[in-house]
């Protein structure tokens, strides 16, 4: 773990021990009923730093956790949900009007980083955890459990006031930065209700009248081509092939080598504004990957981009390559 020695310690009058502080946050895990937080991410997984604005929003009761999870990046105009609900877990794209829901128990399964409830559990279970204060702040860090291996340790830094979470910091094995949440506000229990994690509600919620447009102009373009600039050691494209579809130019690139893998692209169809968004269903884990969230499943990883969908599949690369792979697409027209 990264030493915490460089840490000021202080001992002001009120300040906490580490086991009373434990052991409040185990209390607040075992009673909270929910709380809305907004917080700022930002990656440093690309070949530049992304960030996102997360706007969380959780509920829970002795049936069921509800999580309704909105990121959005300021360049990107793909707004895009994490949804739980009674139903099950939900990726919701509304500027597609596209939804896909998981065969999933997401969050449980992983640690995540802008869920305070994660965070909690992290600390709680980490015992080879290390502890410090700082003014007005606890910092904890921790063994992690996130779903890409590269995410190590973190740091996780608590208001000492009332426990709220304040910042996490997530490294590397070198303890290199790869991740930064920064929480802008906090509210503990605050009254929600179940049709503010409802999927349809929130698909109109954020329903505009710019997806046709977007729809008729990529029908009419041809398909801005992007090409990956990370490539796993001993592996380069071999073939590319382009085919026409209903929907337009479909391009597919085929690497081969040590870890081979392909790479199916095409333009983003907007599904009919009609009723309820059309809903797909498969095994998988949502994936954040720089300004948008994709599905990661075992041999598949897909995601919609700058209008364009794609496709990352292969039997011999691990989620972590797969995850640089997409993160690295450049679109060739840039170039």
């Amino acid at each position: 773990m990264v030493a915490l020695a460089s840490v000021v310690l202080l001992a002001a009058c009120g300040e906490k021990s580490q086991e009373e502080v434990i052991e409040e946050l185990d209390e607040t895990l075992q009673t909270m009923d929910g709380y809305q937080t907004e917080a700022t991410m930002t990656m440093q997984t690309g070949q530049e730093p992304r960030q996102y604005d997360v706007d969380i929003a959780h509920m829970q009761n002795e049936e069921n956790r509800y999580y309704r999870v909105e990121l959005q990046n300021e360049d990107e105009e793909q707004n895009q949900m994490i949804l739980r609900n009674d139903e099950g877990v939900f990726l919701l794209t509304p500027a597609l009007n596209k939804s896909f829901r998981f065969q999933s128990d997401w969050p449980n399964n992983n640690s995540q980083m802008y869920l305070y409830e994660s965070l909690i559990g992290d600390i709680l279970t980490d015992t080879e955890r290390e502890f410090a204060v700082e003014e007005n702040q606890y910092v904890f860090e921790t063994n992690t459990n996130y779903q890409n291996q590269n995410l190590h340790q973190q740091e996780i830094v608590l208001n000492s006031d009332d426990l709220s979470p304040h910042s996490v910091r997530v490294f590397d094995e070198d303890y290199n930065t790869l991740v930064e949440v920064a929480f802008e506000s906090f509210a503990l229990n605050e009254t929600l209700e179940r049709d503010e994690f409802d999927m349809d509600a929130n698909m109109e919620s954020e329903e505009t009248e710019e997806p046709a447009a977007v729809e008729e102009e990529e029908a009419e373009d041809p398909l801005d081509v992007f090409m990956p600039s990370y490539e796993p050691e001993n592996t380069e494209l071999s073939q590319s092939e382009e085919v026409e579809t209903d929907i337009g130019q479909r391009v597919i690139l085929t690497y081969e080598g040590d870890r081979p893998f392909t790479i199916i692209q095409q333009p983003a169809s907007v599904s009919a504004a009609s009723g309820t968004a059309p809903t797909e269903l498969g095994q998988g884990e949502p994936t954040v990957l720089g300004d948008v969230v994709g599905v990661m499943s075992n041999e598949t990883l897909t995601w919609t981009e700058n209008g364009v969908e794609f496709i990352l599949a292969s039997d011999s690369l691990e989620n972590e390559e797969m995850s640089a792979i997409a993160e690295s697409m450049t679109s060739t027209s840039a170039k």
